[in-house]
């Protein structure tokens, strides 16, 4: 049987999300009072490997797959790209071959989305997109579950995000029309968000708008979703302070959203730049419960992965 892979939001059928969703809210549920270290009492990936596979530095994703994984029955083998013999030259064929054969799934976490393709169609086993350069599904996940706990339904609701047209911002790009939110983007033309993504997301009838400001892009909002402006890798980063800088989320901007409009942030965040600390330390912020449902979104993810 050909494998699951989890690899991008736009190419799952909106039905197959939603199940996801509802998976991870469940999860979520039946452990209330848990210890953060018992498992969940089916265990249904009981005997079954993740190895993790980082290219990048993580909080959230590494410990949300590892403590996921192990909530679920299974254990982890966590692999630094740059001590395999993948950053010694090993094709990613091989790699994927072999690590078919002494794991049941692989969570990577990659420079480049192309490399993480490659793995996926050389891998007998599920593939995870754990973040590239090009998107982050599984934070979008957490994302849905924790506006939805909060009251949004997500179907007619309005998202904004301000900021850089960066990876997050193409995942929630791709999501749009399977939700049924319409988004709103505010950014400079320098950092736009890709046409592709935008026109994939048109193409199944999403709502994608585009501003140049923040201000637009906030007006009727009722969610505001912000990013860092200097990412991992970015060389640049005293030249995108200063073009990003009109972009960031203060409690001005927020007044301009709906009343009652909520806060996202993927996390780590750098306040005084992308967001003022009134506001991801205010009652509109959700990012902790964001952060926390990274672990749920991940372990749904795992199931839907290994048909448990």
């Amino acid at each position: 049987m050909k494998a699951r892979h989890f690899l991008d939001i736009w190419p799952l059928p909106a039905s197959e999300l939603r199940s996801i969703l509802n998976e991870a809210k469940s999860r979520k549920a039946a452990r209330s009072g848990f210890p953060k270290g018992t498992l969940d009492v089916d265990t249904p990936l009981s005997g079954h490997v993740l190895a993790m596979i980082f290219e990048k530095s993580s909080t959230r994703t590494r410990l949300s797959f590892d403590m996921g994984i192990r909530q679920l029955g299974g254990t982890s083998v966590v692999l630094n790209a740059a001590d395999m013999q993948l950053g010694r030259g090993e094709t990613i064929e091989d790699t994927a071959k072999v690590l078919s054969r002494m794991v049941d799934a692989v969570m990577i976490r990659a420079n480049n989305h192309e490399d993480v393709l490659k793995l996926s169609e050389c891998a007998d086993v599920p593939i995870i997109n754990g973040l590239t350069n090009r998107s982050h599904p599984c934070q979008i996940i957490a994302d849905m579950q924790t506006l939805e706990e909060h009251g949004l339904d997500l179907k007619g609701a309005r998202i904004a995000w301000v900021g850089d047209g960066n990876n997050v911002a193409a995942s929630f790009a791709h999501a749009a029309p399977k939700f049924g939110y319409s988004l709103a983007i505010g950014t400079p033309s320098s950092h736009r968000l890709d046409k592709k993504d935008i026109e994939r997301a048109r193409a199944e009838q999403g709502r994608i708008d585009e501003y140049d400001t923040a201000e637009e892009a906030a007006a009727g909002a009722d969610v505001i979703v912000a990013d860092t402006f200097v990412s991992m890798g970015d060389l640049d980063a005293e030249r995108r302070l200063k073009v990003l800088s009109p972009y960031a989320v203060t409690p001005e901007l927020m007044a301009i959203a709906n009343p009652g409009a909520k806060f996202l942030h993927c996390l780590p965040a750098h306040r005084g730049e992308e967001v003022h600390a009134d506001v991801i330390d205010g009652p509109q912020s959700l990012v902790f419960d964001e952060a926390e449902n990274r672990l749920h979104a991940q372990k749904a993810i795992l199931q839907w992965c290994l048909a448990a």
